[in-house]
């Protein structure tokens, strides 16, 4: 696999995986929010696409992002395309531990930094309420972009749970030693 184009809800570990893969795989990664989001505000949907279009022209390259309205410039251009699919009570209980951490002041992030309690968990947009208004909505609509993307014949793997995610990552790294470059660094010796 070269290009991998990754989503899923928040808290589902999207950058955790997509900087694990760029690692190992040796291919770049971008998380499409560090383009859509200027500090002058949000990027016109035809400057962001025609960014994330230049990106997936790359050779090799993993993409995270929950921006299906982008399938065409990153989901079909993909080898792979991995959906972080996470049940909402796991999701939700992710969110709320992320979002305690960053409160207490126990990481130092631009993110943490910026997120207070209202944003967090009780204004009408905080993170809890967006995720789970975004789950219920976008899930069956992303359900029918993955198997238009499928159809097209790009690789759909679908990880439910952190073991699945851990399980797929170690079945990856199994494959032959020359589409993983640095997988020979995780075998041992006879």
């Amino acid at each position: 696999m070269r290009k991998i184009a990754l989503f899923g809800p928040p808290a589902t570990g999207k950058s955790t995986l997509a900087r694990w893969l760029s690692t190992e795989l040796g291919h770049p990664h971008t998380d499409l929010d560090n383009i859509l989001f200027t500090p002058d505000g949000p990027l016109p949907l035809p400057e962001f696409r025609r960014q994330a279009g230049e990106i997936t022209q790359q050779d090799a390259w993993i993409v995270e992002g929950n921006f299906s309205k982008l399938a065409d410039v990153v989901w079909h251009r993909a080898d792979a395309l991995v959906w972080l699919d996470f049940p909402l009570p796991l999701i939700i209980y992710r969110i709320v531990r992320r979002s305690l951490h960053q409160l207490t002041g126990r990481e130092n992030s631009p993110q943490a930094r910026r997120l207070t309690w209202s944003k967090a968990f009780f204004s009408r947009r905080s993170l809890l309420r967006t995720a789970i208004r975004k789950y219920r909505n976008n899930r069956p609509r992303y359900a029918q972009q993955v198997a238009e993307t499928a159809d097209l014949g790009v690789e759909v793997i679908k990880l439910r749970s952190p073991h699945e995610v851990r399980r797929w990552r170690t079945e990856l790294m199994k494959g032959p030693a020359e589409s993983h470059p640095k997988a020979t660094r995780h075998t041992t010796g006879p």
